[in-house]
């Protein structure tokens, strides 16, 4: 299988035509070998533009959805990242790319293991793999310059927003119950958060972020 040249489409079929022109992104997306990052039976499938399944209700994001997380990020080359859910580590990977250190916070043991090899065999040691409860973020690493969640939420938590930087960027796809979701940024500015939507997009959602039920009488 010629995963090189499958990599090399997604970024030309899926990324280029659907508005992502990041350099930094794109060029982060062309080297990290997704199929290093995903169990033995979904190799063949680790470029199609879908979330793949990872068991136990996590997925892998579709490449679309990341880059378009990434490319509004704005991630700059000195960037201190905190990646909520970080799964089986290929996020971090392509954010590894681009910044000076990604802290990649996973909650499932089996992933964060699954992570920490995959990142070793791969040659990246700019980042962290710490294994938590995902839905307070790590404020012992922060502030952060850059907060990407690894899969939708329905809201997006003060105490995690809090341990952004001055002039902080957080991105996560936002998935409100009956609503379509969004690409959303949301940006530090002294002790106020600015927000805006920047694409409609869909990912599974964070198990830990669902919605909450609505009661009505």
């Amino acid at each position: 299988m010629d995963h090189a040249a499958r990599r090399r489409r997604m970024v030309e079929s899926q990324l280029r035509p659907n508005q992502i022109n990041d350099p930094q992104v794109l060029a982060a997306m062309s080297r990290i070998p997704r199929e290093a990052f995903v169990p033995p039976a979904l190799k063949d499938l680790a470029y199609i533009d879908e979330d793949l399944d990872l068991g136990q209700g996590r997925f892998l994001m579709e490449p679309l959805v990341l880059a378009r997380l990434l490319q509004a990020a704005e991630i700059g080359p000195e960037d201190v990242i905190l990646n909520i859910g970080a799964g089986v580590g290929y996020d971090a990977a392509v954010m590894a790319q681009i910044c000076s250190t990604v802290v990649a916070l996973e909650a499932d043991s089996a992933l964060a293991a699954t992570a920490t090899r995959a990142l070793t065999d791969v040659g990246l040691d700019n980042v962290v793999v710490v294994e938590q409860a995902l839905d307070q973020g790590y404020s012992r690493g922060g502030p952060y310059d850059v907060i990407v969640f690894g899969g939708a939420v329905a809201v997006i938590p003060e105490t995690i927003q809090e341990q952004l930087a001055e002039h902080g960027r957080l991105t996560a796809v936002v998935v409100e119950r009956g609503r379509v979701g969004k690409v959303v940024v949301v940006t530090r500015i002294r002790a106020s958060f600015a927000r805006r939507h920047v694409f409609d997009a869909f990912t599974p959602v964070l198990p830990g972020f669902e919605p909450t039920a609505r009661f009505t009488f």
